[in-house]
């Protein structure tokens, strides 16, 4: 799932630098320049590119402009997969990867913030198999919902 980007590689004009040409922009109309992986902070596209660039061993340097992304190699390597690694960008799944169950994804959710309104005996109640589908927010947003306009 996702979409792969299309990447077009050029040279930059200068020994030990590629130039990628992307279908998509990554920064808007900003520059965003790294010189290391810590310096790629944060869920922006070009962060995230960034830090897979760098974790290939390969790479410098990365500035990103709109859709142009411009990588210094290290001396000595080559630009082996950093195409790949950008195609890749979007895709969080891929041909023979197995999708989580709904199970697996509620586990992951966070128990509500607030309890449960409590039985008459002062025990939470216990959750319905339909209600231990919905995320607790939603839930616990339904309940307090339905109970103002019981209210009114």
């Amino acid at each position: 799932m996702g979409q792969p980007v299309d990447v077009k590689q050029t040279t930059a004009g200068v020994a030990g630098r590629i130039r990628f040409e992307l279908n998509r922009t990554l920064t808007g109309q900003g520059h965003e320049k790294f010189t290391s992986a810590s310096q790629a902070i944060g869920p922006r596209p070009a962060a995230e590119l960034a830090r897979r660039l760098f974790n290939s061993g390969a790479v410098l340097g990365v500035h990103v402009f709109a859709n142009i992304v411009t990588i210094d190699l290290v001396p000595g390597s080559r630009d082996g997969d950093l195409a790949q690694i950008i195609t890749d960008l979007h895709q969080y799944w891929k041909p023979g990867m197995k999708p989580p169950s709904v199970e697996e994804l509620m586990a992951q959710v966070a128990a509500p913030a607030v309890a449960a309104t409590p039985s008459a005996d002062g025990s939470a109640p216990e959750l319905s198999a339909a209600e231990k589908l919905i995320p607790p927010h939603l839930l616990e947003r339904s309940r307090a919902a339905r109970s103002k306009a019981q209210k009114s």
